[in-house]
């Protein structure tokens, strides 16, 4: 789960969200060159990113926007790490900057710089000559404005999911990063998860052979979470559940399984379609707790409880992403990939490969196939990564990685392609829903980059 760490002003919030949702309405029409003309030409003074390389950075300076729910593990991982150094950190409520401050300080760590206090103090940590990398965990509709402004004052971005929440402001990260030579990368912490990276291995290897189908989601219980006054700065997440329809938050499932099938780097999305179940969990939750007479029930929410959403790519496969937050039902990303030899999928993990493939393995031969194809950055670091937390210790992988390639200038394992596309469902699914399931056509926003591109390879640090 991915919270929110930084108070948004209501009205303004709101004010978003609604210019949001009449965007939406407005877009079935076709028109807006970025959006759905994808003949468009590149924009002048930019120039492809794929496998982008930036200057090495010996001590990277970080500097992390928004530390109420998700920042402080940021701050904290990033510290912990050799030749990494937070020197800022920004919220709206600058106690909450001051108390990670003072965290450095009882570490042994250096002062970082505070800023706070105002709805537009992040801008001046953006601005600061002493960052290098700045980390955004923010409410979702500043995702996008703050990664963008940061890589206009020259600075790396690693940005929480969803990056954006339109398809404008995914073209806009993806040109501004191919203008400034910034990279842009989305948090998919997921992607760095033990099972998904031994799936990525089984993939690498060949043993599930040809790939043909993925399965992905997030199905996590957020009711609580919405409606609570300590949960959601503001409720915003309720909030956009009241403006939106479609697929709000599809990266954590969506973001292991394009890896695994090489999109953006030998294949590619070409159209969607889905649909929407009707919205009742929310307004049941909100009756048993508030009553039925009350505003929560009888708000209208227009986020359907289960989103389902299949893709097909151009090489011939096909991606299954759900998204459900306001049932009850223990927490799954799904996390299958099917090939023609065989089979993975989570929640439990399990494994069946031909010719065995009508049972699953057994806990003694998955054992030792884990032990097998163990990811070595898993093999390597699995242990600090555990002891450091921070959702079993991908977290943790996850900024390892990303400053082991900033700090030797390697391209990123989540570039800012995977950034926009990954994010671009939550319009795409929502534009899909409302014209009842119809398919909608994915951008492709390398412009070819993704047919000489090459795959992610088997990385490691150090």
């Amino acid at each position: 789960m991915k919270g929110t760490v930084m108070k948004v002003a209501r009205r303004g919030f709101l004010r978003q969200a609604a210019w949001m949702g009449v965007g939406t309405a407005l877009a079935g029409s076709g028109t807006g060159c970025k959006s759905f003309n994808f003949l468009c030409g590149r924009p002048e003074s930019t120039a492809p990113a794929m496998a982008l390389r930036a200057k090495p950075i010996s001590t990277i300076r970080v500097g992390v926007i928004g530390v109420g729910m998700r920042g402080p593990g940021a701050v904290h991982t990033y510290a912990s790490l050799s030749g990494v150094q937070v020197t800022a950190v920004a919220d709206l409520i600058r106690e909450r900057a001051e108390k990670q401050q003072q965290w450095l300080k009882q570490n042994g760590k250096p002062d970082a710089a505070v800023y706070g206090g105002s709805e537009e103090a992040w801008k001046k940590l953006c601005e600061s000559p002493n960052v290098d990398l700045v980390h955004v965990t923010t409410p979702w509709l500043l995702h996008a404005p703050m990664a963008l402004y940061a890589m206009r004052c020259g600075k790396h971005v690693a940005v929480e999911v969803p990056a954006a929440v339109t398809l404008d402001e995914c073209w806009e990260l993806v040109e501004t990063c191919e203008r400034t030579r910034c990279h842009c990368m989305i948090l998919e912490n997921c992607c760095y998860g033990e099972s998904e990276m031994f799936a990525l291995m089984l993939c690498r290897k060949g043993v599930l052979g040809n790939l043909v189908h993925g399965e992905a989601a997030y199905l996590h219980d957020l009711r609580d979470l919405c409606f609570s006054d300590s949960g959601y700065q503001g409720m915003w997440r309720l909030a956009f559940g009241k403006a939106h329809t479609g697929n709000p938050y599809p990266t954590h499932g969506l973001g292991p399984v394009c890896q695994y099938m090489d999109i953006n780097r030998g294949d590619k999305f070409e159209f969607l379609t889905s649909v929407s179940s009707e919205q009742f969990g929310l307004t049941e939750y909100a009756a048993d707790k508030y009553g039925k007479e009350s505003p929560q029930a009888k708000a209208a929410y227009r986020l359907g409880d289960m989103n389902t959403t299949v893709i097909r790519t151009y090489r011939g496969r096909t991606i299954l992403v759900q998204h459900n937050t306001t049932s009850p039902r223990p927490y799954s990303r799904i996390n299958t990939i099917s090939g023609t030899k065989g089979i993975l999928t989570d929640y439990p993990l399990r494994v069946a490969l031909a010719p065995k493939s009508h049972e699953w393995m057994n806990d003694k031969e998955l054992a030792e196939l884990k032990a097998k194809y163990i990811h070595p950055l898993w093999d390597k670091n699995g242990d600090a990564a555990k002891r450091s937390g921070g959702h079993g210790g991908m977290d943790y992988l996850l900024l390892l990685r990303l400053c082991c390639c900033l700090q030797n200038g390697l391209p990123l394992d989540i570039d800012v392609y995977d950034t926009a596309l990954w994010s671009s469902l939550v319009e795409l699914t929502e534009r899909s829903v409302l014209k009842r399931g119809a398919s909608v056509d994915v951008p492709d926003f390398t412009r070819g980059g993704w047919k000489t591109a090459a795959p992610l390879g088997i990385v490691t640090v150090g």
